[in-house]
């Protein structure tokens, strides 16, 4: 059994679950599964994909367990109470094939599935890595962590790297990733301050790190009073549900631009950083800085999160780049747990729907648009005034 908890997950699908109950408790919504590799079928993995999300829907959360999400501040005792009753249900789930690919569909309430997303990934990244080199060992996935170390340590301020595993959903395997982040955290513990899943941070005595993805600020496409006015919604939402806490906004749900136009004087004050999850990370974060200075706020005061296909050199020279501005921390994934010598997958599950209606993911990458409906996607594109790009997943 790969999912063995319902806390083998990232944190922010708890924070946003939370939410969810308290602000849109009714909302129904579809994701959809995507393998972004070419050339890679996974319909061979079909059966035992299958068996594992039956198993996946027999969990449910230990008291203990209940406890530790208890011990984070911003996690109500009613959500809590609601989670206490929670199963993951298979019948919101839809597995098949079309056009020679192996398909998945979530639809139903999102309080209902929004957890499923991270450890349905995280399956799927560890059956394709068993069926595609079963015999396999980690003797080079070990060495290869040992340098990243060893890249940490030969730093010249190490101690104020700061990183955190992002590498759940895209991992080798679990066993792997305990493996990892176990290792990073006795090696270097000052420059790893924690880890996205909840399961290793109650394990291992790190700190959850994670506020909101980009599947909250969609559906407030459909939940929100006006199109143009959504993104600035979802943040209305989230700064009224943590009243301070979990206060990293996510930048690229519609292109850095809209984010800066929408992110105003209220926002940069009320929010304690931004996260950028795709294009350049230089220019990103001039723009922060500049955006920053220009209303007014400190920009030392602020914290700036890459999270954006990051390797430990890419994040040092980022670091070096920007420390001197501002506060740089980073979220590192698929690098840290799956770089053990067999080549990770590109694969996502997207929120596609949200009460009936298309949302989209515009993004700064255009490799990471997200939409099945092309002409919703130019009313989004028009609203936000992003120009044409490429063709969306």
């Amino acid at each position: 059994m790969i999912i063995q908890s319902l806390l083998d997950t990232d944190i922010y699908k708890f924070s946003m679950m939370q939410a969810v109950l308290h602000q849109f408790p009714g909302a129904e919504v579809e994701y959809r599964f995507r393998c972004r590799s070419d050339g890679v079928d996974l319909r061979p993995i079909r059966s035992e994909l299958e068996r594992q999300i039956e198993q996946l829907c027999g969990l449910s959360l230990a008291a203990e367990e209940l406890n530790f999400l208890s011990s984070l501040r911003y996690l109500k005792r009613d959500f809590i109470e609601f989670l206490r009753l929670f199963r993951l249900q298979s019948r919101f789930i839809e597995v098949g094939e079309s056009q020679g690919q192996l398909t998945l569909v979530i639809r139903g309430p999102w309080l209902h599935t929004i957890l499923f997303e991270v450890p349905l990934l995280a399956i799927i990244s560890e059956l394709w890595a068993r069926h595609a080199q079963p015999e396999h060992e980690l003797t080079e996935g070990r060495q290869r962590l040992a340098e990243k170390i060893e890249q940490v340590r030969a730093l010249d301020r190490p101690d104020e790297f700061i990183f955190a595993d992002f590498g759940t959903r895209r991992r080798y395997s679990r066993a792997w990733h305990d493996e990892a982040v176990r290792t990073l955290a006795y090696e270097i513990p000052v420059s790893l301050r924690g880890t996205s899943n909840v399961r290793l941070a109650r394990e291992l005595g790190l700190v959850p790190i994670g506020t909101m993805a980009h599947e909250f600020i969609q559906a407030c496409q459909a939940l929100g009073p006006r199109l143009a006015e959504s993104q600035r919604f979802a943040f209305e939402v989230w700064a009224r549900e943590y009243r301070g806490d979990l206060g990293i906004a996510l930048s690229d749900t519609y292109s850095l631009n809209a984010f800066l136009r929408d992110f105003d004087l209220y926002f940069c004050k009320l929010f304690d950083g931004a996260r950028q999850d795709s294009g350049d990370p230089y220019l990103w974060a001039e723009a922060m800085i500049d955006h920053y200075q220009r209303n007014r706020v400190d920009p030392k005061t602020r914290n700036l999160i890459f999270s954006d296909s990051l390797t430990i050199p890419k994040a040092a020279e980022i670091w070096r780049r920007f420390r001197a501005e501002t506060n740089v921390t980073f979220g590192i994934g698929t690098n840290l747990t799956h770089d053990t010598g067999v080549a990770p997958i590109n694969i996502v599950i997207k929120m596609t729907e949200c009460n009936g209606q298309p949302v989209v993911k515009l993004s700064d990458s255009p490799g990471k648009v997200v939409s099945t409906n092309q002409q919703y996607l130019a009313w989004v594109r028009q609203a936000f005034d992003v120009p044409e790009g490429e063709d969306p997943d």
